[in-house]
């Protein structure tokens, strides 16, 4: 019975709340030699009550802080997927390597919102244990309307660790051949910009886009491994919008 209590006030929040339900397709760039670009269908959610949220695939959960529609901050705990991987048979460059997991990233979030202007910091860490490290994400924005069409331009700046770059980036010596050397690296920064768009059709139906690309560090680009110097990524998608 408290099961369907829950349920129900879930819903009757949900209800209660401006929700937006959707799905497309997610495309992104991987910058291993050889390797092909990752094409997935992805949900698309976003839902904030002050008290949890979800925006696209993240999730978290407010506990600290004072939300407003002009001016708000907040603390929370959250989570989202990291979609970075390879195997070893994706590439002739990559035999002998063991496989790179995407992988799950949780922590604490700071959020801000001045008007139109956001800022939002995030230290985050490998729930699943693939990475097994942490990293330390930024992202500074705003939102512009024209019309019909709303977009939040915004710029990227992460802090990647050294155990999360020789996960993803480095060759260790049992992996190495005479082609390929054994690779260790250190701490690294990695920027980048992004843009997300929606554009209605009708009523409550809008189109929705991410467009985001990303610049690798020296650290990443040094590997023997790596062949590409940058990574974009983007969503195209329908989402349909409901609740007050």
């Amino acid at each position: 019975m408290r099961y369907i209590i829950f349920l129900v006030a879930l819903i009757s929040t949900l209800m209660a709340e401006k929700v937006t339900l959707g799905a497309g397709a997610y495309m992104q760039t991987q910058p291993y030699k050889d390797v092909g670009t990752i094409t997935t269908p992805s949900p698309v959610i976003f839902f904030d009550n002050s008290t949890f949220y979800v925006k696209w695939t993240r999730v978290g959960a407010y506990f600290l802080g004072n939300k407003q529609e002009d001016y708000g901050w907040g603390f929370s705990l959250t989570a989202e997927p990291r979609v970075n991987q390879y195997r070893a048979t994706d590439s002739l460059y990559l035999t002998g390597m063991s496989d790179r997991e995407s992988s799950v990233e949780g922590g604490v979030a700071f959020s801000a919102n001045v008007y139109d202007a956001y800022i939002e910091v995030m230290a985050l860490t490998d729930v699943l244990a693939r990475h097994d490290t942490w990293i330390v994400k930024s992202e500074l924005g705003y939102q512009f309307e024209h019309n019909n069409l709303t977009f939040y331009p915004s710029l990227l700046l992460t802090l990647n660790s050294s155990s999360f770059m020789n996960y993803y980036y480095g060759v260790n010596p049992n992996e190495a051949t005479a082609s390929r050397a054994a690779y260790n690296t250190e701490n690294s920064l990695q920027y980048g910009v992004q843009t997300y768009i929606k554009y209605p059709l009708v009523d409550s139906l809008s189109i929705f886009m991410n467009i985001k690309a990303e610049k690798l560090s020296v650290q990443a680009t040094n590997s023997p491994i790596v062949e590409d110097d940058s990574i974009y990524s983007g969503l195209v998608s329908l989402i349909y919008t409901f609740g007050h």
